[in-house]
């Protein structure tokens, strides 16, 4: 009877292995590639071409911590989290720039970022920045594939665009230009702050759709930070709060809506798009709580950045005189406005746990 059974057993184990040859797997190809678009949480250089922006990161000490220690024109002293994840995934060891002049057609093949620092979905924010809109970033996608097709052949070229990861953020320089910091705005008078947002994120849909209709299929879409925690703004917001560097609860308020709002365009888009995958990103609440529990991350200081005094400090203003803190990765943020290479890693390992399975599955 043992002996049946055991025959039995090989035949049925046999015949299993014989038939999962035969069906085929739902398994989703690896990344091939990551492409990220929108502003400078993004930006690996894009902006050093540009002559008429203030939105500039290559000089120091930006990129103190980086190979060689050289600016390269990304807004932290070292690696943004895309630069993580490529690595991550084993495509290179850094998110190269569009319009690096030593950026090889190979080197497209793996993904590049074409965002650019400052820039935003409305247009009244381009005409503050003069940074590289999302309309010329998608010119400038449209240029890499032409090269891309012209390396690797149209079918080939088809693959790598539909497997790659198309990572965007965007929409904090909308905010903060055209409702915040400015007392009186264009955008103020037209649009409550929910309009606002409704305004906004209809062009990231339009800009979605338009990635998808050149093969984009899956999509890791930021949403806002705690924007009333950002030193600028804590900075800005003491002055009507007795000097008391507190976050704007305003401020965090519209990002939680605009987030929220985010998830549901999100899910409309993920069932308009055939064969699409989208995830959120959630930036607004592992920001808070590194603000709030810095120890938690090994954070001494999450209030001001490093550079200089740590409360106004961006761009030109964070310069190669600056003061900078010993040490960056004690400290959520880098200058006034953007994160230090420690939180992005922060990002990065987040990403890879709950986004990226989604996006593969």
């Amino acid at each position: 009877m043992e002996q049946k059974t055991t025959v039995l057993f090989v035949l049925l184990f046999s015949l299993a292995s014989f038939l999962s040859l035969l069906i085929p797997t739902t398994a989703s190809p690896p990344v091939s590639a990551v492409f990220a678009l929108g502003d400078s949480t993004l930006d690996s250089g894009n902006n050093n071409r540009l002559p008429f922006t203030l939105f500039k990161s290559d000089h120091r000490p930006y990129g103190r911590d980086l190979p060689n220690h050289v600016p390269t024109g990304r807004f932290s002293n070292g690696k943004l989290s895309t630069d993580f994840m490529v690595s991550k995934l084993g495509l290179k060891d850094l998110l190269p720039a569009y319009h690096d002049r030593r950026l090889t057609d190979r080197d497209l093949l793996t993904g590049v970022s074409f965002a650019s620092g400052g820039s935003g979905l409305d247009d009244l924010t381009l005409a503050v920045s003069k940074a590289t809109s999302l309309s010329r970033q998608l010119e400038d996608f449209d240029e890499a594939l032409r090269r891309m097709r012209r390396t690797v052949g149209e079918k080939n070229c088809s693959e790598i665009v539909n497997n790659a990861v198309f990572v965007i953020s965007v929409g904090t320089n909308d905010m903060v230009f055209n409702l915040y910091d400015v007392p009186v705005t264009r955008r103020k008078i037209e649009f409550s702050p929910s309009g606002y947002q409704d305004f906004l994120l209809k062009r990231l849909r339009s800009f979605i759709q338009n990635l998808y209709k050149r093969g984009a299929r899956r999509f890791q879409v930021a949403g806002l930070p705690p924007i009333g925690c950002l030193p600028m703004q804590l900075t800005i917001g003491s002055i009507f709060n007795g000097l008391r560097r507190v976050c704007v609860g305003q401020q965090n308020k519209d990002s939680q809506a605009y987030n929220t709002n985010l998830q549901g365009l999100i899910q409309r888009l993920q069932a308009s798009l055939p064969g699409s995958r989208l995830a959120y990103f959630d930036t607004y609440n592992p920001i808070l709580d590194m603000f709030n529990n810095p120890s938690k991350y090994g954070f001494v200081q999450t209030h001001a950045g490093c550079c200089g005094t740590g409360m106004v400090e961006v761009g030109p203003m964070c310069g190669k005189l600056s003061l900078t803190c010993p040490d960056p990765s004690k400290f959520l943020f880098w200058d006034a406005m953007h994160p230090s290479q420690a939180a992005y890693k922060v990002f990065a390992d987040i990403s890879e746990k709950t986004v990226l399975p989604h996006l593969t599955a």
